[in-house]
């Protein structure tokens, strides 16, 4: 079965770091695009960050400089470091992979994961 599974996400104080994982099971994530999104309720899913082999990576400008996005394809597995995390931060998570163009376009990802949510409070 295919599946995408995020885990790491939870309580921080702003001003910490949480380091999210995406674990791939059922296919093999080395030929996808990973991307990181995030949601809070009521508002629209946002990109956050990219990563492929083809095109790099991408950071969205509200996370650029605090974020990295990384892959371990060995362990067929992303991660998303979080840094310097603001309580605007705050959202559900959720990671997705495409193989179409090697880009993250929300409507283009083919498998997404259900999210782990990161609460950054004090």
């Amino acid at each position: 079965q295919v599946q995408l599974v995020e885990s790491g996400g939870g309580l921080v104080q702003p001003g910490g770091s949480l380091r999210l994982s995406c674990a791939a099971s059922g296919f093999t994530l080395d030929y996808y695009a990973i991307g990181w999104f995030r949601q809070v309720p009521g508002k629209e899913r946002e990109g956050v960050s990219c990563i492929s082999s083809i095109n790099g990576t991408y950071y969205a400008d509200s996370v650029k400089g605090r974020f990295t996005i990384s892959r371990n394809n060995a362990k067929n597995t992303g991660y998303l470091q979080m840094n310097s995390l603001k309580p605007e931060d705050t959202a559900i998570y959720y990671c997705a992979a495409t193989n179409t163009f090697g880009t993250c376009n929300y409507y283009g990802m083919r498998y997404w994961g259900k999210g782990t949510l990161v609460t950054v409070s004090s």
